[in-house]
């Protein structure tokens, strides 16, 4: 504990310089609840499971929220315009330097604002936990960024043009396109590999070591098939409103310009069930009621931003447990 104190103290004054810059933007602070009727919907998403046990001793299976997003999505479709949450989320079969099974995700969410904004708030909060931690630099793994810098903006098609070699517009739907062009780069595929298993591959081979390095780097539209929670772009329906902001290579924020159509919505939930289950035979049920709030939802843009990972790089920690006050034991 003694070794991590400087780290938890940091992350003390990071988490209320964070909270008095929203507050400072008129967003409400809100608490929405841990266990849920879903954990979420998407394919590679791992939830922790329990039962809610009535008085007569019927079963109620309920899940450890992976996202505060369905509860913060049914309070904007109550009239909620801003709204932010530092929430406990739960993941299985996650843990590593950068992962961890418990931890604290920081959304938010803007009614009637566009998703470009968030890109804003990300760059002002890079800087607002630097400040808080006292740190000229985010650092991680020798790599090092000025927080204040303004971060680049690269899409997804020119990442892969750019690092990959690769037309991603071009291969869009084409498995077989993508898997040779792959493999033309040295990336490694299988037979069974769908579009998305590609995809991921030169992501995470060619495209991900290139981010963040010299300054922070927003990643913005992913193909459409890779953002389940997201509206398409209106100038280019084959991309949508997605973003991920980078820094020092690693991955910090997750942000969407929200899909607000309830059939649309459950089309995508039903497609990534079935991977799910193609994969890991299991899958979660549908929020009926979130897909209720969405018809009533107003236009709106929403990040998820890995509070535990921004502490790591303002204060200089290696693993992700030196900055937790009680990380989870194993055997």
């Amino acid at each position: 504990m003694a070794d991590r104190r400087p780290f938890l103290v940091k992350r003390a004054a990071i988490t209320r310089a964070i909270r008095a810059w929203f507050e400072a933007r008129a967003f409400v602070e809100v608490e929405t609840p841990a266990l849920q009727v879903s954990p979420g919907n998407e394919a590679h998403l791992h939830a922790f499971e329990t039962v809610a046990l009535g008085l007569a001793g019927e079963r109620q299976p309920l899940y450890l929220r992976t996202s505060p997003e369905f509860a913060a999505k049914k309070l904007l479709a109550a009239g909620e315009p801003r709204l932010f949450e530092l929430a406990r989320v739960w993941r299985n079969r996650e843990r590593g330097p950068l992962h961890h099974p418990e931890f604290t995700m920081l959304e938010w969410y803007r009614a009637e604002e566009p998703y470009e904004t968030l890109m804003a708030d990300c760059a002002s909060l890079l800087a607002v936990a630097a400040d808080a931690a006292e740190a000229r630099a985010l650092t991680f793994r020798g790599h090092s960024i000025d927080p204040l810098a303004e971060p680049e903006r690269i899409t997804l098609a020119e990442a892969f043009d750019g690092f990959a070699g690769i037309d991603l517009l071009a291969t869009l739907d084409d498995r077989d396109a993508l898997a040779a062009a792959a493999d033309g780069q040295g990336i490694r595929t299988a037979p069974d590999d769908t579009w998305t298993d590609v995809f991921s591959r030169v992501l995470v081979e060619k495209v991900e070591p290139n981010l963040g390095r010299e300054r922070a780097t927003i990643l913005c539209e992913y193909p459409l098939s890779e953002a389940a929670l997201a509206r398409p772009k209106a100038s280019d329906p084959r991309v949508a409103e997605r973003f991920e902001l980078y820094a020092c290579g690693v991955e910090l924020a997750n942000c969407f310009g929200e899909l607000t159509e309830p059939a649309e919505q459950r089309r995508r939930f039903e497609a990534e069930m079935a991977e799910k289950a193609r994969v890991y035979g299991e899958t979660y049920p549908i929020d009926e009621d979130f897909l209720a709030a969405l018809a009533q939802m107003p236009p709106a843009s929403g990040a998820a931003l890995g509070l535990d990972r921004l502490v790591m790089l303002a204060t200089g920690a290696a693993h992700i447990e030196q900055v937790l006050w009680a990380p989870v034991t194993t055997p």
